[in-house]
């Protein structure tokens, strides 16, 4: 069970860090467990990788499922998983003494007549939004599949993961539902952010993501925050102790970490396509490159 942030600074209940994945969730994440242990004094070196639930948590562990349903994740059914999911989201909101960060996938959308959120237990959001250009290569090592492949799944709306011994299943949707579900309408509790701009300017970002949280460290502890997290720092832990929230086909979690990685790596079929399943979405983001306008 994930501890809660500070709850002198926070209100009670979820704030979701919500992202499409490989769109700099983890990255996130990571920022803000440094920053928590530098402005309360504890260990300066990075924020250990496999310790990424001491703030935050995620609501597809399956014993939490088990336990309402009184059955293995491998005999439910989607049905049922749906019915109980509210239910776990607020117990993880009951468990924790302030706020309780919780990473998801999930697009905004109804599963099986039930929102797959709840938003009577939730305070707020965090929703990362990222180039689908540079989304789809690393979307296609991360599912070890090829990026056509890739390509297609992400404009699959309604998409869903499987279910394992390790997850339920979450719906991702399709890259345009995901960004449109949680940022078609501009909201005061959900802080939109592109990955684009947490690499170019991450004191300016992640310093509007603190204020946006209520807590005010000082510029010398999110910049400490940010180093600490760096990418590199994260595929050195990688590389030197593994990390839990690897997919078991993908090769690296950690890849590269940087935007414009399409421009070499997308054939022009590859690129139009994209931009072709994704326009609207893209162009409210500034994604479409001018050749392609």
């Amino acid at each position: 069970m994930a501890e809660s942030a500070p709850a002198s600074t926070q209100p009670k209940g979820l704030i979701w860090l919500a992202s499409y994945p490989k769109s700099g969730n983890t990255w996130t994440r990571n920022i803000l467990h440094n920053l928590f242990d530098v402005m309360e004094g504890r260990d300066s070196s990075s924020h250990d990788i496999n310790r990424l639930n001491q703030f935050s948590t995620w609501e597809l562990n399956p014993k939490r499922y088990e336990e309402l349903l009184g059955k293995p994740v491998t005999e439910m059914t989607r049905e049922e998983v749906a019915s109980v999911r509210h239910t776990v989201q607020e117990q993880i909101a009951e468990a924790a003494s302030g706020v309780a960060f919780v990473k998801t996938h999930h697009a905004m959308v109804m599963d099986r007549g039930r929102t797959a959120i709840n938003f009577d237990v939730t305070s707020g959001a965090i929703y990362i939004v990222r180039n689908p250009l540079d989304v789809a290569i690393s979307f296609s090592h991360h599912m070890n599949v090829d990026i056509d492949t890739a390509i297609r799944r992400m404009a699959e709306d309604g998409l869903e993961t499987t279910m394992s011994e390790k997850a339920v299943y979450e719906i991702y949707g399709s890259w345009r539902q995901h960004v449109e579900s949680w940022t078609r309408k501009p909201h005061r509790t959900i802080y939109v952010m592109r990955y684009e701009d947490m690499l170019a300017d991450p004191l300016k970002t992640f310093g509007g993501l603190a204020r946006h949280l209520r807590i005010a460290p000082a510029k010398a502890q999110l910049e400490k925050a940010i180093e600490l997290s760096s990418f590199e720092k994260l595929k050195e832990q990688e590389e030197a102790e593994g990390f839990r929230e690897k997919p078991e086909k993908a090769e690296r979690f950690f890849r590269k970490g940087t935007s414009g990685q399409w421009r070499e790596e997308l054939s022009e079929a590859q690129i139009r396509r994209i931009i072709s399943d994704q326009r609207k979405q893209m162009e409210r983001f500034g994604y479409v490159p001018a050749e392609y306008a």
